[in-house]
């Protein structure tokens, strides 16, 4: 299988917000040269607007514009707080995330990821992203919950549980990547999956790209 790169088609404009913040800030610049009499606190509102505006150009041309990459041997997350990798040979399944209510089952736009095991997933991923999942995909957990008719927990205790966790090759993890293994789990047992990927960052429907992974996994 060739090498895909996952575009996705809300990526923002980049070279638009350099140039915008970049002109704002020459623009107050030149105010300032003309007319000197204006208010100095006026003047610094002005610079601390334009320079906020050249950061936020600055932080969008350094965005990756791709955010997954598919390889014949593993399937890759890209952002700028980082990433995580999870090979094929790992991955037990792929599919449209669901979540069910007295045998129905209504799609959402997500995709599911479960693993055959923790260990070398949860060694790929940095704090920042793990933080990063826990927060966005919480929602996810939430909604399942409030429709299973016998929930296994509580859902305060499956969201903020940091209890430490130990992988299979018998390595504890504490902190946030112990709350992400736990979350995990808990994932598996009301939605089927361990994590989820965001219609969001795709360049095509859950569908399709489900179908994709799918041929790569099949591929292995």
């Amino acid at each position: 299988m060739k090498t895909r790169y996952i575009k996705p088609l809300t990526t923002k404009p980049r070279s638009f917000w350099l140039l915008f913040s970049l002109s704002a800030f020459i623009a107050v610049g030149i105010l300032v040269f003309r007319y000197p009499q204006i208010n100095s606190a006026a003047v610094a509102l002005l610079l601390l607007a334009a320079v906020t505006l050249l950061i936020i150009g600055i932080k969008q041309t350094q965005d990756p514009e791709v955010s997954f990459t598919l390889t014949f041997m593993h399937l890759q997350f890209h952002s700028p707080s980082g990433g995580w990798l999870a090979r094929w040979s790992n991955i037990a399944e792929i599919g449209p995330a669901t979540v069910g209510y007295q045998g129905w089952y209504q799609p959402i736009p997500w995709v599911g990821v479960r693993l055959k095991e923790y260990d070398e997933f949860l060694e790929s991923i940095c704090p920042r992203i793990a933080s990063k999942i826990l927060m966005e995909q919480r929602a996810l957990l939430i909604m399942a919950y409030r429709r299973a008719e016998h929930p296994p927990h509580h859902i305060e205790d499956m969201l903020f549980d940091d209890r430490h966790f130990i992988t299979r090759s018998g390595k504890p993890l504490k902190g946030l990547l112990a709350m992400l293994a736990n979350r995990m789990k808990y994932n598996r047992e009301l939605l089927g999956y361990d994590f989820f990927i965001s219609e969001d960052l795709l360049d095509r429907p859950t569908d399709d790209f489900v179908g994709l992974t799918r041929r790569y996994l099949a591929a292995r």
